[in-house]
Order: C-alpha cells, then sequence, then structure tokens
C-alpha cells in the first residue's frame, strides 16, 4: 500500500521558517508528481506548490511564491517545502501528495493526485 508522511510542523512565530518533508512507505517518488495542498479551518484545501519527477518544473501558488521552496531529495526518498516568513494566514493544515507522472512533464496544483497523506499542522501564532 502506497503512503505518503508528512514530518515537521508546528508551532511558530511569525517571520519564522519551517522545512516540512513528505516520505513516502512503499515505494519511492522517483517517478511521482509531487505537490503541497494545505487547508485552513473553514477554507477549500488549497494547492500550494507542486513538483515534476526529475525536479525541472515547479509551480505555486501566487499566494506563497517568493517564500516557499518545494525540492526534491536524492535519492527520491523525500520532498521538502521550505517555508520562510511565515504569517498567520499560513496556519493550516498541510499535505503532501503524489501522482504518477503524466505527459506533459509537468505538475498541477489541482487536487488530482492519488496519494495523500494525512497531514501535518503548521500553526503561526506570537
Amino acid at each position: 500500500q502506497l503512503q505518503l508522511v508528512e514530518l515537521g510542523g508546528g508551532l511558530v512565530q511569525p517571520g519564522g521558517s519551517l522545512r516540512l518533508s513528505c516520505a513516502a512507505a512503499g515505494f519511492t517518488l522517483e517517478h511521482y508528481t509531487i505537490a503541497w495542498f494545505r487547508q485552513a479551518p473553514g477554507k477549500e484545501r488549497e494547492g500550494i506548490a507542486c513538483i515534476n519527477a526529475n525536479g525541472t518544473y515547479k509551480d505555486y501558488a501566487d499566494s506563497v511564491t517568493g517564500r516557499f521552496t518545494i525540492a526534491r531529495d536524492d535519492p527520491e526518498i523525500m520532498v521538502h517545502l521550505q517555508i520562510n516568513d511565515l504569517k498567520p494566514g499560513d496556519t493550516a493544515v498541510y499535505y503532501c501528495a503524489a501522482a504518477r507522472q503524466s505527459i506533459p512533464p509537468i505538475c498541477e496544483l489541482r487536487p488530482l493526485y492519488t496519494t495523500w497523506g494525512l497531514g501535518t499542522q503548521v500553526t503561526v501564532s506570537s
């Protein structure tokens, strides 16, 4: 059974940083497109960052561009999301998701992914 686990959430002060990690169990991430989503209370799940299977294509939501960076680990064990300059509006449960890389070799910020983690809570508060 394919599983994803999100690591690295927590409580951070505004302006702080976190690195979230997405780890796979039962498969490697080598041929998978990976995306990060988040869902705040009372809001819809939002796609915020994605990366294609070979790391050559990335996309970010406008709300996080310039502050969030997605990167693949070597040898394809984890995908990380570096989050800088955190704001209270970033408070949410963060999920990673995976799907087999398709053609063209891009990634999507829409929730079209087949495998999802259970999420990790990020709270930004002073």
